[in-house]
């Protein structure tokens, strides 16, 4: 997928938003069949929680988080060094924070073989400030890439179209 990679040998990191999304369109086992889909545990906590309340509530189970090829721990310290790097991180709920400050320390030290997925206009601005928006990639994109066909339509902020629109946006300066 990158640098000539398989794309079976391409980390892919997820939030959780991605998760549960690709729970609720029933597309998490073929890519975390076909994919190493690797998360943080701030993801990966938040995912496991869930929130009942909320309209639309959808179960992530243990077993689907067990289908993780990875989780991170991201120090105190990565965190900190995220949150100095990029001033709007305030934007992001936490799982969000601790994703991009994983996914920073792999940009720093020359770790190409990964890509972001993530879905929500906070994360493409932060993935523009600071310069790893070559990595994004959609949940519909990145399930095209596998094969995986969902039960029922993406939400719109995981589709192609609209991380491409907003990246575009963001990068123009919008």
């Amino acid at each position: 997928m990158l640098d000539d990679t398989p794309l079976s040998q391409t980390v892919v990191l997820v939030d959780t938003n991605v998760i549960i999304e690709a729970v609720r369109t029933a597309t998490w086992n073929a890519l975390t069949g076909a994919l190493r889909v690797e998360t943080v545990r701030e993801c990966h906590d938040e995912a496991e929680r869930g929130d009942p309340t909320n309209p639309g509530y959808v179960v992530v189970s243990s077993a689907d988080l067990r289908r993780l090829h990875r989780v991170h721990d991201v120090t105190q310290g990565e965190l900190a060094e995220y949150l100095l790097e990029d001033v709007g991180a305030s934007g992001l709920d936490a799982g969000e924070q601790h994703l991009f400050a994983h996914a920073l320390q792999r940009a720093r030290h020359g770790d190409t073989v990964w890509v972001l997925c993530s879905a929500d206009k906070a994360a493409i601005r932060a993935a523009v400030r600071v310069k790893i928006h070559d990595q994004l990639r959609s949940l519909e994109e990145m399930s095209n890439a596998v094969g995986a066909r969902p039960v029922s339509p993406y939400k719109r902020h995981f589709e192609t179209l609209f991380l491409a629109k907003y990246r575009t946006e963001y990068l123009l300066g919008g």
